[in-house]
């Protein structure tokens, strides 16, 4: 697609229009098409270990880089087909700043992508394989303690009608579709194995604070003044074990990982 604006007649090619209503009024931005997919999805973080907001702020940083290279131009636009320029009364009551580069960072982070309905379908079926993949590696049958196959998950997801937000990443996306899941079929978060090393008083106080978070201890024995402790959680508590340990024993205790998964051979079938 080229589109020629009214006031240069620059020519834009490989167009990618990102769009944010706000105020009532609708702003656009061209973007590159490839540059935009690649910024917005560049990084892809562990969103159990993170809020929202700390996905816009790295969003945010990311674009501090790479916006010159997303951005076939800083004009906003009411309609970037026909070459339409934004007003800057307009732009300041909508973002309360005349900064264009700020305001194209805005419409980047919470704008929605422009694409045909065939592209839409194609990336709505990528993004929901995508997430089966990652709810199967992530997940067990708590019973058996095997994986789930991917078309299982993709069946459960067709199951409870689950439908694909394009403006959120595919970790966030599989954290819900597990909640969901859950309501049909037997599927927990694979268990992490880890090895507690903790000395002395700070140690059992450690342990005291932990353990409600212990899904299973396997071991749990002293040694001299040192409590080795075995066990399994869920992989969103790694954090919190990791700091409370270190923080109660000033960096005498530690905390192992052995095993990211706790699985049995095989996948889990109907």
């Amino acid at each position: 697609m080229s589109i020629f604006t009214p006031i240069n007649q620059l020519k834009l090619t490989n167009v990618a229009i990102v769009r944010l209503k706000r105020n009532g009024k609708r702003f656009e931005i061209a973007c590159y098409k490839n540059k935009h997919q690649f910024v917005t999805r560049k990084y892809s973080l562990d969103c159990e270990e993170c809020m929202i907001d700390d996905v816009s702020r790295l969003l945010s940083l990311i674009l501090e880089k790479d916006i010159e290279e997303v951005l076939q131009t800083h004009s906003i636009f009411i309609n970037v087909s026909k070459g339409q320029i934004a007003k800057k009364e307009d732009l300041f009551k909508a973002f309360g700043t005349y900064d264009d580069t700020e305001i194209c960072k805005e419409i980047l982070m919470k704008g929605d992508l422009q694409v045909s309905e065939k592209e839409r379908a194609s990336q709505i079926e990528t993004m929901f394989r995508e997430i089966a993949t990652i709810v199967a590696d992530k997940c067990v049958n708590p019973e058996t303690k095997r994986p789930y196959t991917v078309s299982l998950i993709e069946k459960g997801m067709k199951d409870v009608h689950y439908s694909v937000k394009m403006n959120k990443n595919t970790k966030q996306q599989a954290l819900e579709v597990i909640k969901q899941l859950k309501e049909n079929m037997q599927i927990e978060r694979a268990q992490m194995r880890l090895r507690l090393s903790l000395i002395g008083r700070e140690g059992r106080k450690a342990k005291e604070m932990l353990c409600s978070k212990m899904a299973h201890i396997e071991k749990d024995e002293w040694d001299g003044g040192t409590l080795e402790i075995v066990c399994l959680i869920d992989p969103g508590h790694l954090r919190l074990f990791d700091e409370t340990v270190r923080s109660l024993t000033k960096g005498k205790g530690s905390v192992e990982v052995l095993n990211l998964k706790d699985v049995e051979e095989g996948d889990e079938k109907l």
